[in-house]
């Protein structure tokens, strides 16, 4: 008989994250912890600056400027 396994396992509750920050704990240390997520948290910072410098060009990009507009329409006459 097959027997379904099933494909998502989930999202992890109480006990599996205090397992995962035990462990974290145990390779790290509790004195580089502090480091570890101010680190992280700065880097999560960053990537949120350059995704929205990203964004802001593709928006500029895409929205017509007023020479860019100028040149488009004495192109067509």
């Amino acid at each position: 008989m097959d027997t379904l396994l099933p494909a998502f396992i989930g999202i992890p509750g109480g006990p599996e994250l205090l397992v995962v920050l035990l462990l974290v704990v145990l390779l790290f240390g509790a004195d580089k912890l502090p480091k570890l997520a101010r680190s992280s948290g700065q880097a999560m910072g960053e990537f949120r600056r350059g995704r929205n410098q990203i964004e802001d060009e593709l928006r500029e990009a895409a929205e017509p400027t007023p020479a860019r507009a100028d040149a488009e329409s004495t192109e067509r006459i």
